[in-house]
């Protein structure tokens, strides 16, 4: 079943929301011409960041970066400028982008003595409620990380185990059930989405959302589907004088009812898991357990949303793509393939424990997140008061400076053949000593790194491993799976596999 963002209605609504965005864009600008020469003047010669290479227009203007934004073509552009312009491009007239791996530790880390460099808060939409950790001021992301570590420390990865594993054995038995023995091609990309979806859905609300039984997406988490590509837009939009409430009356109203209805679903569902008695090793456990000092209930309900969204959607769309690029290269299938079948000779050996000492397979999912990071185009930060170094050039207080993950990981001066799928490249392979590792950062770095890694892994290594103990995998379309467009995370055409059990 195809993601239902994908549905007609929707994209009718997007079309003409797109073409009134266009509209908007060009009586904002154009507003003043001598207004716009002057601009175009200052920005191009005497804006403090005219000294960054990048195209005349995106110096001059930001139109260009919204219309790749919703377009979906973003990622792909900044790839392409980086190209031609080198490990920093000015990308609009008040920001800039990075491939240059020094810029993560700059932008990105513990800033000892220093003011942080803030969140973009123009790319985020306003949470009803409370904040939640993503965009949550210093202070208090410092208090909302706390309550929530403990739930995604590696000792409750393995409390959580057993729920995790249930949920992945149902994965298996699915995919048995509905393969035909290998004549009937499944859409991996929904069945990774529905197993990531229920796990995630009972570590927070105490409850699966029944994707997996039902082999379909729960309204809740269609309306998570719906809103990515819709999301681009608002984000646009949010850039135009008014923008806010335009985009309020510009949104259909069929979509805003759904937002409503997926916000009453929510607050539904944390009162459920607040008032269950027993005693859960799950996220929001430890949370509850530190009320007078953790979450208000409306930031449970707000980081509850956030949670679902970045423990599922990155996670399954890892999975595709890592299944895309070892069915594409048969040399690494058949290596992961031979280590995980000499590993283990009953599933009940395959645990979060043993897949743990699969080098081959850790080295396969670093590859896929450096050719096909979940997050392509990376969180941009703004430059505190009084300005800083970055990538050793000083860059003004109040410049947009970010990561530009695809870029940065595709760049040749930070990898030996960046375009081309292998594993060997993180297990000491000669050929790739020059490679920047510390360029990689699909889970970024410092105070606000993703708090998920250690599920992330857990479950792509006990997802991957059990399918390729029990089934042998052929990739039933063979297109450019990977050409894809992205809004915030990738669009996902389906990922058709033929599994074949394999016989002991």
């Amino acid at each position: 079943m195809a993601p239902l963002y994908t549905s007609f209605t929707l994209q009718s609504s997007l079309i003409g929301l797109g073409g009134v965005f266009v509209l908007l864009l060009i009586v904002v600008e154009y507003q003043s011409l001598s207004y716009l020469v002057g601009l175009a003047v200052y920005n191009l010669y005497f804006h403090p960041l005219a000294i960054y290479p990048g195209p005349r227009m995106c110096a001059i203007t930001r139109i260009p970066f919204l219309w790749a934004l919703v377009q979906g073509k973003q990622t792909h552009n900044l790839r392409k400028l980086h190209k031609i312009y080198g490990d920093v491009v000015r990308i609009a007239p008040n920001e800039l982008s990075y491939t240059n791996p020094s810029a993560w530790k700059d932008i990105y880390a513990h800033r000892q003595g220093k003011p942080e460099m803030g969140k973009y808060r123009t790319l985020y939409s306003e949470h009803p409620g409370a904040d939640h950790i993503v965009i949550a001021d210093r202070e208090n992301h410092s208090r909302l990380r706390k309550s929530l570590s403990h739930g995604f420390s590696e000792a409750s990865m393995r409390q959580q185990e057993s729920l995790i594993q249930r949920y992945v054995d149902l994965l298996m038995r699915g995919l048995e059930q509905n393969s035909n023995d290998g004549q009937t091609p499944l859409n991996m990309c929904s069945w990774y989405n529905w197993t990531t979806f229920d796990i995630i859905g009972d570590l927070t609300f105490g409850e699966p959302f029944g994707c997996l039984e039902n082999s379909t997406y729960h309204p809740w988490v269609s309306m998570i589907m719906d809103s990515i590509k819709l999301g681009a837009y608002m984000q646009a939009l949010r850039y135009v004088p008014f923008g806010r409430k335009l985009a309020m009356l510009l949104v259909p109203k069929k979509l805003v009812a759904k937002k409503k209805a997926h916000h009453e679903m929510t607050i539904e569902k944390v009162k459920r898991r607040v008032e269950l008695k027993e005693e859960r090793a799950d996220f929001l456990g430890s949370v509850l357990k530190r009320r007078g000092e953790g979450f208000t209930f409306p930031e449970l309900v707000s980081n509850s949303s956030i949670l679902i969204f970045a423990g599922s959607e990155t996670t399954a769309t890892a999975l595709s793509g890592m299944t895309y690029y070892i069915l594409k290269n048969p040399s690494s299938m058949a290596t992961l393939v031979h280590e995980v079948r000499s590993a283990f000779s009953h599933n009940d050996e395959i645990t979060i424990n043993s897949v743990g000492n699969l080098k081959y397979m850790l080295a396969c999912i670093n590859e896929t997140l450096r050719m096909f990071p979940p997050a392509p185009v990376g969180f941009p930060r703004v430059v505190p008061e009084g300005g800083d170094l970055v990538a050793g050039k000083w860059v003004p207080a109040g410049t947009v400076v970010g990561v530009s993950m695809l870029a940065t990981y595709h760049s040749p001066d930070n990898f030996h053949d960046p375009d081309f799928y292998i594993p060997e490249r993180f297990l000491g392979d000669p050929r790739f000593v020059n490679d920047s590792k510390i360029a990689l950062n699909a889970f970024s770095l410092g105070p606000r790194n993703c708090i998920g890694k250690n599920l992330a892994y857990a479950e792509m290594r006990l997802i991957m491993a059990k399918m390729l103990f029990n089934f042998d995998l052929e990739l039933d379309d063979g297109r450019d799976w990977d050409h894809q467009r992205s809004y915030t995370t990738w669009e996902k055409h389906p990922l058709n596999v033929k599994l074949k059990k394999v016989v002991r």
